[in-house]
């Protein structure tokens, strides 16, 4: 801008456009079908860094498949309630990604109402990035749905406190320390 220009509050329009740049959350998905139990893991990761975990149990068997469905539009449906536009969404189950992006055809019959299910609350969010990523970045996700297909076979809802922790040994005296050895001796000889 010259110099010799002023800056000047009055615009020569009454409307001003105001673009407002909402940075995309990430979301993770994964599904767990055992034979004991069924679960799903979803991840929200805010735009401040911020990891937000959820694990289901499902109430009944299924495919891997269908719980990998399962898992998606449980974690859409959580970014429908919370109105969390833009969204990247990131799961491992290569089938369901390429199925939603068009690139593969949805053959098997129960899959398809899932599939249905998730392009429509992906349409309802807008703004939706649908990649796939592999099995090994996508742990929090797995390990969620493994805790939850664990989990499965009580009726009520468990809440489990992760805490994080780290132990750290006392110093003790030579003599202590001696001790203990001459106990660990001990019981070692006695086996």
């Amino acid at each position: 801008m010259p110099v010799e220009w002023e800056l000047s509050n009055n615009l020569p329009d009454e409307d001003v456009l105001v673009i407002e740049f909402t940075p995309s959350w990430k979301m993770y998905f994964d599904g767990a079908s055992y034979k004991e139990g069924v679960g799903a893991g979803v991840v929200f990761v805010t735009s401040e860094g911020e990891a937000l975990p959820y694990s289901f149990t499902l109430p009944q068997n299924c495919s891997n498949n269908v719980v990998e469905y399962q898992a998606l539009i449980l974690g859409l449906e959580l970014a429908v309630d919370a109105k969390q536009l833009p969204l990247k969404v990131y799961g491992d189950s290569q089938l369901v990604v390429n199925q939603l992006l068009g690139l593969y055809e949805v053959k098997k019959p129960e899959l398809l109402l899932y599939h249905y299910y998730a392009k429509r609350l992906m349409g309802w969010l807008g703004d939706v990035e649908l990649k796939h990523l592999q099995r090994k970045d996508n742990r929090q996700a797995d390990v969620l749905a493994k805790l939850a297909s664990t989990l499965s076979m009580t009726d009520k809802e468990t809440c489990i406190p992760i805490c994080k922790s780290w132990v750290i040994p006392p110093i003790f005296s030579d003599d202590e320390n001696d001790m203990f050895y001459e106990e660990e001796n001990h019981i070692m000889e006695t086996t």
